[in-house]
């Protein structure tokens, strides 16, 4: 049987590591606040905003929530992150996603301080990833190559294969296997033929959206699979982009949904804001 990857312990850890460097800073008179910012009324997004509040309560990270209409313009929103960039109280600003459809998300992401953006997408902080040069990362993979760090887990020398190519998690995670001197492999939409290239994995990392999608005769004996995906199965219980079930009776090691990758993001969120408070730019 594989061995479970418990990311719901690891990002304990990980926030009570961050709460002790929030007090230092508090300390030191820095104000380690995080600016969340939300537009239109997402179900979705609104129960990742509490949970990110939660997170920021227990941290001790003061969390200014701005709750913004669904009519809000480009040009308010845009006002808005110009204000919260200049403010000494606000070391993280995160604009929850998705925006409205009137709203673009690319103009706004590069509106936010590079030296602020705590989820790691600004293009600045990409490209600092892509260069292999410090900088903000993105939450989930950074989260991913924590949890292998913490199960002994060394991509070097491994094949590695990300199967989706979003810019918050399939491309990022790529370039973080290949700092970690992995041989990697990109699948998606466009790939021949998925299945033979996630089974020819050591490391198969997961992240489509597509509820169980990955079966048990898609993976190698004995690979670590990395299910990125928070989906609904046929009957409405909550499930990864893996069937855990199958998989989890060949896989060397596993991660679990719910409580494994999704907490780890949240986790990395907070050590992001600590990190942009102590103007600290994370390595790969």
């Amino acid at each position: 049987m594989a061995t479970i990857i418990d990311g719901k312990a690891l990002a304990a850890k990980i926030r009570s590591q961050a709460k002790r460097e929030a007090e230092e800073l508090r300390a030191e008179g820095v104000v380690p606040g995080l600016a969340v910012v939300l537009v239109g009324n997402d179900p979705a997004s609104r129960t990742y905003v509490r949970a990110k509040h939660r997170d920021c309560e227990e941290c001790g990270i003061p969390s200014f929530d701005y709750t913004l209409s669904e009519q809000t313009t480009q040009e308010e929103l845009l006002s808005l992150l110009s204000e919260l960039n200049g403010r000494s109280d606000v070391a993280g600003i995160l604009v929850q996603m998705p925006l409205p459809d009137h709203l673009d998300a690319e103009a706004v992401i590069a509106a936010i301080d590079p030296a602020k953006d705590v989820d790691g997408f600004h293009p600045m902080n990409l490209g600092k990833l892509v260069r292999g040069l410090p900088g903000l990362r993105p939450c989930t993979p950074a989260g991913v190559m924590r949890m292998l760090e913490e199960y002994g887990i060394d991509p070097a020398g491994k094949n590695a294969v990300v199967v989706g190519r979003s810019s918050i998690v399939g491309k990022p995670m790529s370039l973080m296997l290949l700092a970690a001197n992995a041989t990697v492999t990109v699948a998606h939409s466009g790939t021949a033929d998925v299945a033979a290239a996630c089974r020819a994995a050591d490391i198969l990392v997961v992240a489509t959206g597509r509820a169980k999608m990955v079966t048990a005769d898609w993976v190698k004996p004995g690979a670590v699979v990395i299910d990125v995906g928070m989906d609904r199965d046929e009957s409405g219980k909550l499930c990864g982009d893996v069937d855990y079930a199958e998989v989890e009776k060949i896989a060397g090691a596993i991660t679990p949904v719910p409580g494994g990758v999704g907490p780890m993001t949240r986790a990395m969120l907070m050590e992001n804001v600590v990190a942009a408070a102590r103007g600290i730019e994370q390595g790969c």
